[in-house]
């Protein structure tokens, strides 16, 4: 028998705003169709409830970084939303409670195949190739929770090459925050490391190589990515 010497992936760590401490991401949760804009946009029902889903936590982009265009898409989308970042969790966490698990918050991007998104959604296939992809979830510094107060609204902007493409108001989500808490850890024992991107307003679109994308949500620090060239 031959051994191999396998060496384990490294953490994914993202900066916290005025500190020089990393925050260790454990598990990246997803919630799809919680703006109603963005839902008519995507022509889909907007009375259906929000769609959980995962991204693998190698998939984060810090702030400054490139994002490689990648393989198996002709139609790549950006998807701006506001990251909660907890500090605890568990399972069945009341809705009273959800707030006292919060860490932080950032801004992030669900970067999507948007082509192969469409082709799972007529097929009632898996979201994964898709969503999970190599570099897919860039993610923000984040700001503690004891610095921006608990949000319940602030304008979430990105824009591409300086034209702004979205800009609506997380107030208007569909699904609250402390409601997306709690109904994560009905499924799911929610943990310190664990960060939820809350889903995107309308104005989503493709972009390609060389793309600058800025985004950011009041009173939080910016990010800012740039499309690269081809993955493979």
């Amino acid at each position: 028998m031959v051994a191999y010497a396998i060496s384990p992936p490294k953490q994914a760590l993202l900066d916290i705003t005025g500190s020089d401490d990393k925050f260790p991401v454990r598990r990246i949760y997803c919630i799809g169709k919680n703006y109603v804009a963005h839902i008519q946009e995507m022509k889909q029902d907007e009375r259906d409830p929000p769609v959980i889903f995962m991204k693998p936590t190698d998939a984060i982009v810090r702030n400054g970084g490139e994002i490689p265009y990648p393989v198996f898409t002709n139609n790549f989308h950006y998807e701006c939303e506001l990251v909660v970042a907890l500090k605890s969790g568990g399972y069945n966490i009341p809705e009273a409670e959800a707030s006292k698990h919060i860490f932080g918050y950032a801004v992030g991007l669900d970067m999507t195949r948007r082509d192969h998104q469409a082709e799972a959604l007529a097929k009632g296939l898996p979201w994964e190739v898709t969503k999970g992809f190599d570099h897919s979830a860039p993610v923000g510094p984040i700001s503690r929770v004891e610095e921006t107060g608990v949000m319940t609204n602030g304008h979430v902007k990105l824009s591409v090459n300086s034209e702004t493409r979205q800009d609506a108001d997380i107030s208007l989500l569909i699904w609250k925050i402390d409601e997306i808490i709690a109904k994560l850890s009905e499924q799911h024992k929610l943990s310190a490391g664990d960060i939820i991107m809350t889903g995107t307003p309308a104005g989503v679109g493709s972009v390609v190589s060389g793309d600058v994308l800025d985004c950011s949500v009041d009173g939080l620090a910016p990010m800012k990515v740039r499309i690269g060239g081809p993955a493979a």
